[in-house]
């Protein structure tokens, strides 16, 4: 039987490797050898509390995380009709029933039955290989690399972020949180034609990635009013669509503050507790729209497609990169390096 390494959380804060048989191709499943694996924040929740929202981490078995991945397929098994060996590809993570109403109405995100890496009891992909289906594995063109496909995944919350916010030319756009999910929301804003993009967060590093990447205004929230800035920045009006992405009840219960009569929240961070005190009554008197993002759907064609042209530089958002022999390393990091960190990769091979 042929060997892989893999990584696993045992408990909490705790990785090991462990010597993992390499899986065996189904039938339309291809045999990916995974080459970057981006870490998440939901990683990061997982590893360091055990949970992730409503989400738990059975602590009794270990567990492997990771879900953003992209590498190279070496095996094809039965049926396989459009990818060879030696393609290169960014996976997809979440495989769902197709049979459901959300998925027949192409809402496959919201399937109930859907087996998503690195979500318990799913294991995930911080490993060597992967057994995985086809449809769920988007071939990559020859200018975007495997680094570039392992962000495919994040940058797909992002564009789906900004569909669920329906932003359009010229809009202003606030952002709540300049971590990774941040930074792709703005930069998916950007492709759909944002105006004004206001960034906020308490550390400076992120803040001056925000602006590396494009970002129009940054605010760095813990040293500024950031209701006083929005308010200067926006003549009084408030943004056309707010983005909270940092999963803070403190940054969630500041959205109906800070949008404009008539605009949208859009919720794309999960906090850690799964209830907040919220002030509806601004909400009701400015007609807002509250809107919600959960993963996403039919985006992966569309984000491989705007890095491929150059639209989006989806890279310059990784700031760490570690081997999976260092794994630990990299989610103590990822759980103590606030200020520096904003996204790490895990480079398999």
């Amino acid at each position: 039987m042929e060997m892989q390494k893999g990584a696993y959380m045992q408990g909490t804060d705790k990785m090991i490797l462990k010597e993992i048989p390499v899986p065996e191709t189904k039938e339309k499943e291809v045999l990916v050898q995974i080459e970057y694996v981006g870490i998440c924040g939901s990683d990061v929740h997982y590893f360091h509390t055990g949970c992730c929202g409503s989400y738990k981490v059975d602590l009794s078995q270990d567990f492997m995380l990771g879900h953003k991945c992209a590498g190279t397929v070496v095996k094809v098994g039965e049926g396989v009709k459009d990818l060879k060996v030696g393609d290169r590809v960014a996976l997809e993570p979440g495989i769902t029933c197709g049979k459901c109403e959300f998925c027949k109405s192409g809402h496959y995100n919201l399937c109930p039955d859907v087996v998503f890496l690195a979500t318990p009891p799913v294991q995930g992909c911080y490993e060597q290989f992967i057994a995985f289906p086809e449809d769920m594995c988007f071939k990559l063109p020859d200018n975007v690399s495997t680094l570039e496909g392992c962000l495919i995944e994040p940058l797909s919350v992002g564009f789906h972020a900004a569909n669920q916010g329906e932003v359009g030319v010229g809009d202003t756009v606030m952002i709540l949180g300049s971590g990774c999910i941040g930074l792709v929301t703005m930069l998916a804003c950007k492709a759909h034609g944002a105006g004004q993009i206001i960034v906020a967060d308490l550390v400076d590093a992120r803040l001056e990635k925000a602006k590396e990447l494009g970002a129009t205004a940054v605010i760095n929230s813990k040293n500024t009013d950031v209701f006083k800035e929005v308010e200067r920045l926006t003549n009084g009006r408030g943004a056309d669509v707010v983005f909270e992405t940092a999963g803070s009840p403190v940054t969630i219960a500041q959205t109906p503050f800070l949008v404009r009569r008539g605009g949208t929240i859009t919720l794309v961070g999960l906090a850690s507790q799964e209830e907040i005190t919220y002030n509806f009554a601004q909400i009701m008197d400015k007609e807002a729209t509250i809107k919600s993002v959960f993963r996403y759907r039919n985006i992966y064609p569309k984000a491989i497609a705007a890095v491929s042209s150059g639209a989006i530089d989806v890279k310059k958002i990784v700031t760490h990169e570690f081997d999976l022999d260092h794994i630990q390393e990299a989610f103590d990091e990822a759980v103590n390096n606030k200020t520096d960190l904003v996204k790490a990769v895990i480079k398999v091979k």
